[in-house]
């Protein structure tokens, strides 16, 4: 795992607050996923950064370390993103939100719902721009649309967890649809040919899974505590990288339900759907293109139907969730394993 300038943020919270339990409401994280989290940082680093007594935690001498270059990097790179916004919005015509732009800017996380939204809108508009912008990172993307340089921001957030709002509340976000976590096997894997599968059966497996700036690597950490292991090993990479490490047989995948068929390999549910992920559409409300927000998030909503259509696996489980009235809240009833 690499360090990334989140890690430095929790390095910090924890610092600050004194204690995992403060940081963990801090950040808006249950403490569980937030301990997961600090001892896969560590791992990354070579060795502990607190040591935890029962006063609060204490920053080791590599925390301090770690804290000193902290106290540097971050508030540099807030200033970056603040100069880099002035000057953006120097350049443009009639500020962030000035005449002359596209009439629709979107910006997505990676997966088949943004593709689907981008050929409704077009199909709807034929005569209407669209552009559009991927990141793994959903707060980046929400500072976009926060800052003017998108219309709007197409991301997901684990279970119950908050959206990404950097701008602290500026944006409106409309839940677009939620699904449960699949796990992604190659075609040839023992429990390929199972209706689902229990995290426990998956304990000496190496995983692989797509990076995000939000809480769900540390939600997946802890759901695997709560069966019992410890993941030896995840590769976080781009979708291309997980499809093909999964193929092989070197990892099983973590996935939407939404996950298209692909050569190779096959998405099984979780058995009691530990993990849930909404998708969520965000807009800045003063921004023009608040207005025709309704419109689009039917556009997303209606691709996010057919998407689900297109999965054999998930379209198994939802016709099962419809015969079996007690299972239909099961996504719903997960947020609690989440947080």
């Amino acid at each position: 795992m690499d360090l990334e300038l989140r890690h430095l943020k929790t390095i910090r919270a924890i610092a600050d607050a004194g204690s995992l339990t403060k940081a963990a409401t801090e950040l808006g994280l249950a403490q569980p996923a937030l301990s997961a989290q600090l001892r896969r940082i560590e791992r990354s680093l070579g060795g502990a950064l607190f040591e935890r007594g029962r006063g609060g935690v204490r920053a080791t001498a590599l925390g301090e370390l770690v804290l000193d270059r902290a106290r540097v990097v971050l508030p540099a790179v807030r200033e970056l993103q603040r100069e880099a916004v002035r000057f953006a919005r120097a350049a443009g015509a009639g500020g962030p939100w000035g005449a002359g732009r596209p009439a629709f800017r979107l910006g997505g996380t990676h997966g088949p719902l943004l593709g689907g939204l981008v050929d409704r809108l077009a199909a709807a508009e034929p005569g209407t721009a669209v552009t559009t912008r991927t990141s793994w990172s959903e707060r980046e993307l929400a500072a976009a649309a926060a800052e003017g340089r998108l219309d709007y921001a197409l991301v997901g957030a684990c279970g119950e967890s908050a959206p990404p709002d950097p701008a602290a509340g500026r944006l409106a976000w409309t839940e677009v649809a939620r699904d449960p976590v699949f796990v992604m096997l190659a075609a040839g894997h023992p429990l390929a040919a199972r209706a689902e599968v229990g995290l426990t059966e998956l304990a000496a497996e190496a995983w692989t899974d797509v990076p995000g700036d939000g809480c769900f690597g540390d939600c997946f950490a802890a759901a695997c505590l709560r069966a019992g292991f410890t993941p030896a090993c995840v590769y976080e990479t781009d979708t291309a990288s997980c499809v093909h490490l999964v193929q092989v047989g070197r990892a099983v995948g973590l996935c939407r339900a939404t996950f298209p068929a692909t050569p190779g390999l096959v998405t099984r549910p979780l058995a009691g759907t530990p993990l849930v992920w909404r998708h969520l559409l965000g807009w800045h409300p003063e921004a023009p293109a608040a207005a025709r927000a309704p419109a689009v998030v039917a556009h997303a909503r209606a691709a996010h139907r057919e998407a689900a259509a297109r999965s054999p696996s998930y379209t198994r489980w939802l016709a099962a969730r419809r015969t079996a009235p007690a299972a239909r809240d099961a996504i719903h009833n997960a947020r609690e394993r989440v947080n």
